[in-house]
């Protein structure tokens, strides 16, 4: 039978070599194979020395002797190993003290955000109240508002709260209660949230699923690529927060190691210096690579869809 008239001949596509922009019959030549290839392993491997170069040479810095670094700070261990700078910073410069204090601020900061931003977005994307859009509204506006101007009415609000006359000052809620107060979370979570399918939340309800129960059991589980997008910001904000517990932490027994390394340095030798550096980053190293392939897998909806 002859073909339909208006209708075009579909030639059959050349999917041989890879699609991008070099063509499949220019990628079979070889000097443009091999260019590209040489070309995409010069570009990984920089990307490599400048990624990862800062964070190795740290590493080296931090069990090398003092003269070592600053006579010959790129040569790989001229004169040997130096491990006793790990534990002369762990023990004498008190990086362990601060290190917990770190982690004390970070794990509250993190839970104190999650419960407002999960509540948060949750009543305004599942609840739904009257003037929801006008909180909505609101939220988005302080997210123009420069975190610099609210430093002084924050500051007073902290050392004289509210109805509770009791100052925060020297006190971990000083940290972790401005810290919560992030409408970028509300926002992304209520995001997320409103993309959740309704037929799975209505059938719950159908169910007899309340509000509270709908949330912990329903809502929660489905978010879980979100609520770890969300524990990452939180955590990296606070473990590398600097200025604001500088002015609401005065005793230095409290204060996080960003606060505390640029005091000590100037009474520290520099390789002991180093290794407190070094230490400090092996907490957010190690949990990357730990919780990695959760955080970036995004397991979607597939489980909460399926039956």
């Amino acid at each position: 039978m002859s073909a339909l008239p208006g209708r075009r001949k579909q030639h059959p596509r050349n999917d041989s070599g890879p699609q991008g922009l070099v063509l499949a019959n220019d990628w079979r030549r070889p000097s443009v194979r091999w260019g590209l290839g040489t070309a995409h392993t010069v570009l990984l491997l920089l990307l490599a020395v400048i990624g990862l170069g800062p964070v190795l040479w740290l590493a080296k810095s931090a069990i090398t002797p003092t003269l070592d670094t600053i006579t010959t700070p790129m040569a790989l261990f001229p004169h040997g190993l130096d491990w006793s700078n790990l534990s002369t910073a762990w023990s004498n410069v008190d990086v362990g003290l601060y290190m917990r204090n770190t982690v004390v601020i970070a794990i509250g900061s993190w839970a104190f955000q999650m419960v407002v931003a999960t509540t948060g977005a949750y009543a305004l994307s599942a609840l739904r109240p009257k003037y929801g859009n006008v909180i909505m509204a609101m939220l988005l506006t302080t997210l123009f508002v420069p975190a610099v101007v609210l430093l002084v009415p924050l500051y007073v609000e902290v050392v004289h709260p509210p109805f509770i006359h009791t100052s925060f000052v020297n006190n971990y809620l000083a940290v972790w209660l401005p810290e919560s107060a992030s409408a970028f979370n509300v926002v992304l979570m209520k995001r997320f949230f409103d993309n959740l399918p309704r037929e799975i939340l209505e059938a719950a309800r159908i169910d007899g699923c309340g509000s509270f129960r709908l949330f912990y059991a329903i809502v929660l589980p489905m978010s879980r690529p979100i609520l770890g997008v969300v524990s990452i910001f939180a955590l990296l904000a606070s473990w590398k927060d600097y200025l604001w517990p500088l002015l609401v932490l005065g005793n230095p027994n409290l204060q996080p190691l960003s606060v505390r390394l640029p005091e000590i340095e100037q009474f520290t030798p520099l390789g002991v210096f180093l290794a407190a550096l070094a230490l400090t980053c092996v907490v957010p190293i190690v949990g990357f690579l730990m919780f990695q392939r959760s955080f970036l897998r995004g397991t979607g909806l597939s489980g909460a869809l399926k039956g």
